[in-house]
């Protein structure tokens, strides 16, 4: 009852309602002057045909006429009286059943389901509510970010202008609310003053915009945007930005980086303190064919490979399993110890290595931002774009489809030793890399994957990498949240700090058996201010000694479940 008195209240306030209630106050009367006419000219022919009813009945007439439902009980004998009949049930065809619907549709319960419907999307948040990440945009990276905060339990909010969309949200349980990204009161219901970030995922000048609008209310809250063109990183920092990304650049510098060949030190994916997380391709390199214990690594190196990529998959692996083509091995240690592993481990010249040029699929702006690194690491390369603009800026693009042979053959196919595919649409990324590795079975392929639901997909198509865009974004600002204590690396791989639980302590690694149970490795663990990396799996842990874990996603949770992280 409370509900519908609010609903009631909700729509008598306002011009637009109260011109809307005036209106449909005009229709009724007009339509109460047409029963009062039609019942007074009843009465008057009933007496006309010498026949006599009430003012009642004359009533009763009228509306039983125009509604059509004809009872039949009281009728005209004469031509008059029912041509008069017939003029009553027109009229009442057309106001009753045809003009009455729609004006009560449009004049009372659009506007009542319009108040329902906006009651029912919030437009604030509670006022406890801090520490909360703010979203100004809806899309797969959103999407993925929105999973992690669930999963650490970082309160969020989802900033939607449109009703209708963000009803749809709401009803599928994300936590949204209304209101426009231009108005400084939306931020002051949003309590931005108290969240620890703003992500504004918009295009260029929107995202100026809201960064601005944000600032008349928070000088202090921490933003992040995305920066298209090179023009919008200044103006967005102008604006306010506290961090600005250019995350398509970055996707071609993490492309590029993982070509063969190149040193393994720019592979390096994460750090975390002193430690250093780093991904290598085995392909073409002495370890390909070999199992990890007898890669000596650890030995060698000092280095631990703490997950290996099978193909977009991520998996533990033990000492009988077998490095492939396909392999890209995750490797822990400190930049001395990677230093080491990058002077030990080298091509294999015995396997007849292409020295042709790097082959780039795709001239947009990651495209040419894997060209831009190439370049400046002295790389050859040749970039096919189809688009005549953008191939004619250099001499080592190559103007055509990807899809045609003889464009490839020109840009040197046979002779590359790598393939880049760097287009923003996943079917023709799926579509060349299935092309290219039927013409090349033994040239390594690297491709972009701009859905992460997209990955498995161009792994099984042939490519030895992929990178997805999703990723990319979603992990750089989630490592901002949680700096020291949370680092997202490629593809759903975390690294995380874990203080020790009760349970662990006056137990060796080994007896602990961490990995076998969750899923995650200890990669180090600090103790007092001393960063031990890749510690002896007979360390005995100590009270307060804190862990430094990798996993996949799924085995972060197994251990979170099992070991609050605190």
């Amino acid at each position: 009852m409370k509900f519908i008195v609010a609903q009631l209240a909700f729509l008598f306030k306002g011009k637009l309602s109260q011109t809307n209630i005036k209106l449909l106050s005009k229709f009724f009367l007009i339509l109460l002057a047409f029963f009062i006419i039609y019942s007074v000219l009843f009465h008057f022919l009933m007496k006309f045909e010498n026949r006599e009813y009430s003012w009642i009945t004359g009533l009763y007439w009228t509306l039983t006429v125009m509604s059509t439902l004809g009872f039949g009980d009281i009728t005209f004998n004469s031509d008059i009286g029912r041509i008069f009949s017939i003029i009553v049930l027109l009229n009442g065809i057309v106001f009753l059943l045809v003009i009455l619907p729609f004006t009560f549709i449009q004049f009372f319960y659009a506007p009542w389901l319009d108040a329902h419907n906006k009651a029912r999307a919030p437009k604030s948040v509670q006022d406890d509510v801090s520490d909360h990440v703010i979203f100004t945009n809806f899309d797969s990276s959103t999407t993925y970010m929105i999973d992690r905060c669930r999963q650490y339990t970082i309160p969020y909010v989802l900033l939607v202008p449109e009703l209708t969309r963000a009803l749809e949200l709401y009803d599928l349980g994300y936590k949204v609310v209304l209101g426009q990204l231009d108005d400084p009161d939306t931020y002051a219901r949003l309590r931005v003053s108290q969240a620890a970030l703003v992500v504004v995922m918009n295009d260029d000048m929107a995202a100026t915009n809201i960064i601005s609008t944000i600032r008349e209310t928070s000088d202090t809250v921490s933003t992040v945007t995305n920066a298209d063109l090179d023009d919008s990183l200044d103006i967005l920092r102008l604006a306010g930005s506290t961090h600005v990304f250019q995350f398509t650049k970055m996707l071609g510098k993490a492309l590029a980086r993982r070509v063969l060949g190149i040193s393994m030190q720019a592979n390096v994916i994460g750090r975390f303190d002193e430690l250093m997380i780093a991904e290598a391709p085995a392909m073409q390199t002495v370890l390909q064919g070999k199992t990890l214990a007898e890669s000596r690594l650890r030995q060698i190196a000092g280095v631990t490979v703490v997950g290996i990529w099978e193909k977009g998959r991520f998996e533990i692996p033990g000492p009988e399993t077998r490095i492939n083509a396909s392999t890209v091995l995750v490797l822990a240690g400190s930049e001395e110890q990677l230093g080491r592993y990058d002077e030990v481990i080298r091509l294999d010249r015995s396997r007849d290595i292409q020295q042709g040029p790097v082959l780039v699929l795709g001239g947009g702006r990651v495209g040419r931002s894997v060209a831009e690194t190439l370049e400046a690491r002295g790389i050859d390369y040749r970039v096919v774009e189809k688009r005549p603009v953008i191939a004619s800026k250099s001499e080592k693009f190559v103007l055509g489809s990807a899809g045609d042979l003889d464009v490839l053959i020109q840009a040197g196919i046979y002779r590359t030793p790598s393939i880049i595919v760097t287009t923003h649409d996943d079917d023709l990324n799926i579509y060349l890399t299935i092309y290219c590795r039927k013409l090349r079975l033994d040239a390594q392929i690297i491709s972009r994957a701009s859905l992460d639901r997209n990955i498995n997909t161009l792994h099984r198509a042939g490519a030895n990498l992929v990178m997805s865009f999703t990723s990319l974004c979603a992990n750089t600002i989630m490592n901002l949240l949680k700096p020291g204590k949370l680092l997202m690396l490629s593809e759903g791989l975390h690294i995380f700090r874990a203080v020790l639980e009760s349970s662990l302590v006056g137990r060796s690694l080994a007896e602990n058996r961490i990995r076998e149970t969750t899923g995650c490795t200890i990669i180090a663990v600090k103790r007092a201010e001393r960063m031990i990396i890749n510690p002896d799996p007979e360390m005995v842990l100590q009270t307060k000694d804190e862990l430094i874990l990798v996993g996949a996603a799924d085995a972060e949770k197994e251990f979170i479940q099992k070991y609050p992280v605190s």
